[in-house]
């Protein structure tokens, strides 16, 4: 498996000459890779000024990884001869398979048997491709242009489609998430979700996992059993698709999957521990989260805000939830009303009020996670006592080793405050609704 994401070799099977071509794409993607790089083409013209092949098999060093992106017709001959080549590992780009019906579940059969009991490993048929930032490996038939990579970081994505997980891509870009690997596994005609669990189970440079997933490809059960098993020692996000009888039918027909009941599924989920988005924004909410922020290891949570009516909505969105917002100790009360003036709410939430400063932030922060298991801390800039101050006050509070979701909202200067806060590892959210599901989901899975 590690051969897909490090490989010191790759060849492009179905490197193209023509710009806007996917094997144009792959290929042009690869010029960025430090290892060795193979175009291969019929026609042995250079491609970006690069030699290119004729086949696999005229290339004279090794090749540790084959990206196939040519017409499914033609895959079963160039399979067999990367066989020959001894290449260990393969993505199949080509789509034409068991997602179109009968004819195409006949010719990834076919590639099964050729596969069968040799030391090759394939990922695919019918996916976008692969993607390390780390070893830049780009096997993305799209442009970047057009799809912005995340930078390297500590969250694995895996998306059995490609559509889905493309977009994936091209938002945490956006948000300025960092990945460690992506992978959209298609059909699974071999690798399988299973596969890929125990391979980020080991991965030293993978803390979440987040799953894209229509339908089971491996065993059921063995799905379960390494899902659980891989949730004890690293979160895992899962968006499930086909929850309805007509999305299940869209399933079958775009990856050839079978959804069985989402209402028993959901409840395994719940019972293992791991964490279902509902939604593609919750999806990017406890990524950012998890990525960011340890585990909680309790389940009460203080609500620090210097706006009265978003501690209100916060307030309201967990108690819709049942989070734990305890009322601070006695000795904690006496502390702060030493510190605060005396218009300062001390309850939960904790109010510092229109005219809270960097320094009053510090003093509760501080309090509060002696106290708590996490902290909400609404910051509204917009008030004039309060400066960029903010950012150190909050980078120093991680010392405490517990979770700080923050909620800020507001236009060009609050960004640049968000975007600092964010890159000291501290996520952000829009709204207290936002930051309280957050850490609601987080809280679940203790």
């Amino acid at each position: 498996m590690k051969k897909f994401f490090y490989p010191k070799s790759v060849a492009i099977i179905g490197a193209s000459h023509k710009p806007g071509k996917i094997g144009y794409e792959i290929f042009k993607n690869f010029l960025e890779f430090p290892g060795k790089v193979f175009p291969v083409n019929p026609n042995t013209e250079p491609i970006l000024g690069r030699k290119v092949y004729p086949s696999i098999l005229k290339i004279k060093e090794k090749v540790e990884l084959a990206i196939i992106a040519i017409p499914a017709n033609s895959v079963k001959k160039v399979l067999k001869e990367c066989i020959r080549k001894k290449v260990n590992a393969v993505v199949i780009i080509s789509s034409g398979f068991s997602e179109i019906g009968e004819e195409g579940k006949k010719r990834e059969d076919e590639l099964k048997r050729i596969i069968k009991n040799k030391k090759i490993r394939v990922i695919g048929p019918n996916v976008v491709g692969i993607y390390c930032p780390e070893s830049k490996v780009d096997a993305l038939f799209l442009s970047k242009e057009k799809l912005k990579r995340p930078k390297k970081g500590n969250i694995a994505i895996i998306s059995q489609s490609g559509a889905v997980g493309s977009t994936i891509l091209d938002l945490m870009a956006k948000m300025n998430l960092g990945i460690s690997k992506f992978v959209s596994y298609g059909n699974a005609m071999d690798v399988n979700e299973v596969d890929l669990l125990k391979y980020l189970e080991k991965d030293r440079k993978t803390k979440v996992i987040a799953i894209y997933l229509e339908g089971i490809k491996s065993n059921g059960k063995e799905f379960l059993k390494t899902v659980k098993r891989v949730a004890k020692k690293k979160p895992i996000v899962i968006i499930k698709a086909g929850k309805t009888e007509r999305g299940k039918k869209a399933v079958t027909s775009h990856t050839g999957s079978l959804a069985g009941s989402y209402e028993i599924f959901s409840a395994i989920l719940k019972q293992l521990k791991i964490i279902e988005a509902k939604t593609l924004e919750e999806f990017f909410d406890l990524c950012k989260a998890l990525s960011m922020q340890p585990l909680p290891k309790g389940k009460n949570a203080l609500i620090i805000t210097n706006g009265g009516g978003f501690g209100v909505l916060a307030t309201d969105e967990a108690e819709k939830l049942g989070l734990n917002l305890k009322e601070p100790s006695k000795k904690m009360k006496e502390k702060l009303k030493k510190s605060f003036p005396e218009h300062v709410i001390i309850s939960n939430p904790l109010d510092l009020s229109g005219d809270a400063t960097a320094e009053r932030y510090k003093i509760a922060l501080n309090e509060g996670l002696k106290e708590y298991d996490a902290i909400i801390c609404i910051i509204l800039m917009q008030i004039p006592t309060l400066e960029e101050k903010i950012v150190d006050v909050l980078k120093k509070a991680k010392k405490f080793r517990k979770p700080i979701l923050c909620c800020t909202a507001g236009s060009e200067y609050t960004e640049k405050i968000v975007e600092k806060i964010e890159k000291a590892k501290i996520p952000v959210y829009p709204s207290p609704e936002r930051a309280i599901r957050t850490l609601a989901r987080l809280l679940s899975i203790k």
